[in-house]
């Protein structure tokens, strides 16, 4: 990685940063899902930042891959668990953070537990360190406190313009021995629950990306294309084109393009036995010696 590289990547996790502790504010109970989405990513665009994916906004058992779509009405309650996953880029490099917070009061243990598994695992990561260790300790801190890792997901190197790259770090222990580099880029993302410990998909989806630019007989559909296309791949939500096409044919269109194999969707993540979920996110520059925390 050289040194422009790594400039822009510590640029995009300094706004992520700084916009992830401003967002923690504007978690508050009667907020609608849709507004708190909308001035977070206005916030990262103010800062200088641009969006590396939609920001999520996670409620209760809703685990990953869930903004809110154009016409959503989901308001927070003071019962429920909401988690912020956001991402930056600056020209392409993604700093990629998510924090979650208790209304409730209820769930402290479960946010204590999660966040001392992000902070070993950050302890843990330097050249040649096994991602299977990292999912070990993970799981031996989520469990030994009650709870269970999110088996099913994992942490992932990120790249230019590629927020899942090569490398997978899971929660849990696994077979595999993948050996971490100098100079990854990797968001290390633990997620802890008092469910079952798995996610599964839901059906209908808001959160999309471009596979191949390719031809299509839909004129909507070409609009929508071009717009995305700029994003070099980047995911998007469809939310942000609902003043440039008929939002009612919004999902009509991005269906269509998933089936020509145009467009990739990201359904919500759900977790399976409907568990709270709790998520704390960093990115993380692999060094000589250990890493540096960007977010």
């Amino acid at each position: 990685m050289d040194s422009v590289d790594a400039e822009n990547y510590r640029k995009a996790g300094e706004i992520a940063r700084k916009v992830r502790e401003w967002s923690v504010g504007l978690v508050k109970p009667g907020v609608k899902a849709f507004d708190l989405a909308e001035k977070i990513e206005d916030k990262i665009l103010k800062e200088g930042g641009s969006l590396a994916f939609p920001v999520n906004v996670c409620i209760n058992d809703v685990t990953a891959h869930y903004t809110p779509k154009y016409n959503d009405t989901t308001v927070l309650g003071g019962s429920d668990l909401v988690s912020i996953d956001l991402g930056v880029h600056v020209d392409g490099f993604i700093a990629d953070t998510a924090c979650s917070v208790d209304l409730s009061g209820k769930y402290s243990k479960l946010l204590e537990c999660n966040k001392a598994a992000l902070e070993e695992s950050i302890k843990l990561v330097k050249p040649g360190v096994s991602v299977s260790r990292i999912g070990e300790t993970v799981q031996s801190i989520i469990t030994k406190a009650g709870f269970k890792p999110i088996e099913n997901l994992t942490g992932h190197e990120v790249k230019k313009y590629d927020l899942h790259a090569g490398l997978a770090v899971p929660n849990i222990k696994v077979p595999y021995d993948w050996k971490i580099q100098e100079g990854m880029a990797i968001a290390l993302e633990p997620f802890a629950t008092n469910g079952y410990g798995r996610v599964v998909e839901a059906k209908a989806a808001e959160i999309f990306s471009i596979l191949n630019d390719k031809p299509t007989r839909m004129r909507e559909a070409r609009i929508l294309i071009d717009e995305v296309s700029e994003r070099e791949g980047l995911p998007f939500a469809l939310r942000w084109y609902a003043k440039k096409i008929n939002p009612l044919k919004l999902n009509l269109i991005a269906n269509q393009l998933v089936s020509e194999k145009i467009l990739r969707s990201y359904p919500p993540l759900h977790e399976k036995e409907k568990g709270v979920v709790s998520q704390f996110e960093h990115t993380v520059l692999v060094t000589k010696d250990g890493c540096e925390v960007t977010t």
